[in-house]
């Protein structure tokens, strides 16, 4: 990445068209399916001992597709629920959408009038008022007010760092012993720093949120995790291959992709654990795992489709920080290359995504 902060290059792509986020999310929407019930218990949980006139809702790295109104439709309907099984009225949701000041906002807020016209066909006219707005911003730091927000949100967000770990552009032996853009097994240097960064950032997540969180308040995050900390991550891996190839054939610079490292790491779950225990401000009172399928709503599709369906949830993602460090012009030809990898390697092994749901509470201040 070089001098370049990650915060000014990482977005997804917004948009409706064809390479877009809105329309390669469906990977993001079946974990958030998944992990619907723990937000739906920490949301009834919330309301067994507070039940606020007005609930202030923060939405982190909400990005430009659909999910975060799906996620918004499921606190709206708990919401509703709870308040009216307590014969309290409704209140009302103040709901902050947060992501990195790149982001496409315009995109999730052209589809709000849809979005409440739909909301009040299904449930009518009785429901609080609903107040949405986008607060740009890295959630690696302070977003709001002291102890304000009563429920917090994120899935598939923070497995995203907010810099390329320290130490390892312009290192040597890190550059000498690279054979691609991420943790890689028996490369404990590289491993190593990942951990780090990962370990500083989430520190200051929690740090920030903890200011932000009334006591008693709730928070859930939804992240991509390993099972041990040298884990291949296959996917950006094969990623990382297609930019070899290209390197081999003189078409990108190698210079340029021993100084290129993607800025995500996915944790196990004893970290992210030690993590929260060691800061302090949250107790913890769900750490659960689950898994998808990385074809998940592809399964019925061919071999070369499913591997077109996959690279275009990569494209959705990586294209900004790609186009960043190696120029738009080998974009198409990457992609291609990234398609062939991933059908070679769906023919021979089946993969899963393996997702960490972490629910916790806000300790009293």
């Amino acid at each position: 990445m070089g001098s370049l902060k990650v915060e000014d290059v990482l977005r997804m792509v917004g948009g409706v068209g064809k390479t877009s986020y809105t329309n390669n999310s469906r990977l993001q929407k079946a974990v958030l399916i998944r992990a619907r019930p723990s937000l739906e218990e920490n949301l009834r949980d919330l309301y067994s001992t507070q039940l606020p006139q007005c609930v202030k809702i923060a939405e982190l790295g909400s990005s430009s597709g659909p999910n975060a109104l799906t996620v918004l439709s499921d606190i709206i309907t708990v919401t509703d629920m709870c308040y009216r099984d307590k014969n309290h009225p409704a209140p009302d949701l103040k709901v902050f959408l947060n992501d990195l000041p790149g982001n496409d906002f315009n995109t999730i807020f052209r589809s709000l009038p849809s979005f409440f016209r739909d909301l009040e066909e299904e449930k009518g006219r009785n429901l609080g008022a609903c107040f949405i707005s986008g607060t740009p911003g890295s959630f690696y730091g302070r977003l709001f007010p002291k102890n304000f927000l009563h429920f917090v949100h994120s899935s598939y967000s923070l497995h995203w760092l907010s810099e390329v770990p320290k130490g390892l552009v312009g290192n040597n032996e890190a550059e000498a012993m690279k054979s691609n853009i991420c943790v890689t097994k028996g490369v404990p240097l590289i491993t190593k720093a990942y951990q780090e960064q990962f370990g500083d950032d989430f520190t200051l997540f929690l740090r920030s949120r903890a200011e932000e969180i009334v006591s008693g308040g709730r928070m859930v995050l939804t992240i991509k995790g390993s099972t041990e900390a040298e884990d291949d991550m296959w996917d950006i891996q094969l990623l990382g291959m297609a930019l070899m190839d290209m390197v081999a054939e003189g078409l990108i610079q190698e210079e340029k992709f021993r100084k290129f490292y993607i800025p995500f790491h996915a944790p196990t779950a004893a970290d992210v654990r030690k993590l929260i225990e060691a800061e302090g401000s949250f107790t913890l009172c769900r750490l659960e795992t689950f898994t998808v399928n990385w074809d998940v709503q592809a399964e019925t599709l061919d071999l070369h489709t499913k591997a077109k369906f996959m690279a275009g949830t990569y494209r959705a993602v990586a294209e900004p920080l790609l186009i960043t460090n190696f120029g738009e012009s080998v974009v198409e030809e990457l992609f291609d290359r990234f398609i062939g990898r991933i059908e070679k390697e769906m023919a021979m092994m089946k993969y899963e995504y393996l997702s960490l749901v972490i629910s916790m509470i806000r300790k009293k201040q």
